[in-house]
């Protein structure tokens, strides 16, 4: 069937949708709006969305980017928190057939539940502009719940794009890039500067993919207890990793044992984690496990 073709994307016609339903800007939900038709149709084409698809879109805000998405996809869940929405989007979105807007929390949703309805528990492709204070926690929730996932593209400030793919050594290298890099290949699609949405945002923005890894690129007995360790030796970068997993009163770490871990593994006991790659960090934990068994 012959979907629509997306009207919103550019600055007119979003305005036009905004003055009709006077929409005020909420500041707590970060709300930018794309108002740039080459990135929107770069956003579809990294993603690699296709008819054969299943895709959640978190956050469609008046429905700029589902629109494009419903005219790829076989099939879309949009799911978006703001009351003053959902008005908005049965009427952007009235022309298209196959899409499902879910009025809620992202954070409260099942998505893993949702895939297996829609998707028959096949890997679905996510995509979303996300705002900055809710990027970690819904990346994280998307990998540790174990949400059935082909890649993930997302918008999110440049910042947090380069954290997520830099490594040892870097000031931007910290838990998230191992967590990130733990469960998936980042690749950085395109920046994308404020004068791309509306409002314009302070800060520049980017389009980046996670690409889901079949299998965690490094060997680790206990996930949980790796994550703890890198939270911790990230949570005082200017300490030690001995002393900062000395300091994590979740891990009851003796500080003289994790020294004679890290000697044995052939690092200084005054190493930073800044120092350590995801498999230093795999090797301490599955090192540290017995010794805590």
């Amino acid at each position: 069937m012959t979907r629509p073709v997306p009207t919103l994307g550019n600055p007119k016609n979003t305005i036009e949708i905004l003055n009709k339903y006077k929409f005020v800007f909420q500041k707590r939900y970060g709300q930018n709006f794309l108002i740039d038709e080459h990135v929107l149709g770069k956003i579809i084409r990294s993603a690699g969305i296709t008819e054969e698809d299943f895709v959640i879109e978190i956050g469609p805000g008046i429905g700029t980017l589902t629109q494009y998405l419903a005219a790829s996809a076989r099939e879309v869940a949009a799911i978006e928190i703001d009351d003053a929405l959902i008005p908005i989007l049965e009427d952007t979105l009235s022309g298209y057939d196959n899409v499902t807007v879910i009025h809620d929390d992202v954070l409260k949703v099942d998505l893993t539940r949702l895939a297996e309805e829609k998707n028959g528990g096949r890997p679905v492709k996510v995509v979303a502009n996300l705002p900055y204070y809710i990027t970690t926690p819904i990346i994280m929730g998307l990998f540790e719940n174990h949400v059935p996932l082909d890649s993930i593209t997302i918008m999110v400030q440049k910042e947090v794009a380069d954290r997520m793919k830099t490594g040892p050594g870097s000031k931007d290298y910290g838990a998230l890039s191992l967590a990130v890099q733990y469960y998936a290949r980042p690749e950085l699609v395109a920046n994308v500067p404020p004068n791309c949405f509306m409002p314009r945002p302070r800060v520049g923005s980017a389009v980046i993919r996670l690409t889901r890894h079949e299998k965690p690129p490094v060997e680790v007995q206990d996930e949980k207890l790796m994550f703890g360790i890198i939270r911790a030796s990230f949570n005082q970068r200017r300490k030690t990793l001995v002393n900062g997993l000395g300091n994590a009163p979740e891990l009851h770490l003796p500080k003289e044992k994790t020294a004679a871990v890290l000697e044995e593994m052939g690092l200084s006991p005054s190493v930073r984690g800044e120092a350590l790659d995801l498999a230093g960090f795999a090797e301490l934990s599955n090192r540290l496990k017995k010794i805590l068994e």
